[in-house]
């Protein structure tokens, strides 16, 4: 954070990392819930049973498993994955821990619980946490995690919102986003631009060119997509593909505000990857683009 700010059917394969879910560090109880419903539904399929038969052998209330194997959860209970552990004839006694080991981590707090008010249920947060390759482009603003606070604060303003406690907690959440970038185990950032980002008049914009060039590690990588490209294939709207080790990826969506859509059929994910190639071979290399964005920035000084 900056200073002013600081005032995946086998279990080996239902992993569960260490269930310090409050750091911002430690796993995501967001990911954990995902990859329970996933595994469920897999069980579920691999004993042939249909939902409504799953349902009434675990003497559930109708459309509660549906909604369950849909991730449309908060809180797992352990004892209804403890029934359809029966259902599905899970005997082994590793497995079955393994599996309410995951329950019990998907019902812990992420440090973005303490920001509902203005993250709402932090879904894309809580995902972008346990992340090990975050690949976005962006063509109207700088990427979230690739923001200095007085840039971030200006980009809130610009959505409306005028209260300043309201202003100060979004800030304060995205510095706190960005702290995955400085972990040991930092997901690969591959940030892709377009050059309008680069020359939206913003307070500070100088600070946010060289935070960009001072940013840039291994794990990070910021690509500009240049104007004289003309109009392309990822306008008008940027987009974010999530990859994870164990767990299907997911493509985030954002309108305004705190609506997001979360895609995560092949096909949307296969879409927009090739969206991504294409954007990613259409812009400048990592080191033009660093020279770029040093033009811009020298421009304005």
């Amino acid at each position: 954070m900056s200073d002013s700010v600081s005032s995946r059917v086998g279990s080996e394969q239902v992993q569960a990392s260490n269930p310090g879910s409050d750091d911002v560090a430690g796993g995501s109880p967001t990911v954990r819930r995902r990859r329970l419903a996933r595994k469920l539904r897999e069980l579920r399929e691999a004993t042939n049973l249909t939902s409504d038969q799953a349902t009434k052998k675990a003497g559930f209330s109708r459309g509660k498993l549906t909604r369950m194997e849909r991730n449309e959860w908060m809180l797992p209970d352990p004892e209804d994955i403890a029934k359809l552990l029966d259902v599905y004839e899970v005997t082994d006694p590793e497995m079955r821990e393994a599996y309410m080991t995951l329950a019990r981590q998907s019902r812990q707090k992420g440090w973005w619980v303490g920001y509902k008010d203005v993250l709402g249920n932090g879904a894309y947060v809580g995902l972008e946490t346990e992340a090990g390759t975050i690949r976005t482009v962006e063509t109207l603003l700088i990427p979230g995690l690739l923001q200095t606070e007085s840039y971030a604060r200006a980009v809130i303003r610009g959505h409306g919102v005028t209260d300043e406690e309201t202003i100060l907690r979004r800030v304060e959440a995205r510095m706190l986003r960005k702290q995955i970038l400085a972990r040991p185990d930092a997901p690969k950032l591959w940030a892709i631009v377009d050059e309008a980002a680069l020359l939206k008049v913003t307070p500070d914009l100088t600070d946010q060119l060289q935070h960009l060039l001072d940013v840039q590690r291994p794990n990070l990588r910021i690509q500009v997509l240049p104007n004289r490209l003309g109009p392309h294939a990822v306008m008008p709207g940027g987009f974010t593909i999530l990859d994870f080790a164990d767990d299907p990826s997911v493509v985030y969506l954002e309108s305004s505000g705190l609506n997001t859509l979360f895609l995560e059929e092949d096909d949307d994910i296969k879409q927009h990857e090739l969206l991504y190639d294409y954007a990613q071979s259409a812009a400048l290399s990592v080191d033009d683009s660093r020279e770029f964005i040093r033009g811009v920035l020298n421009s304005l000084t």
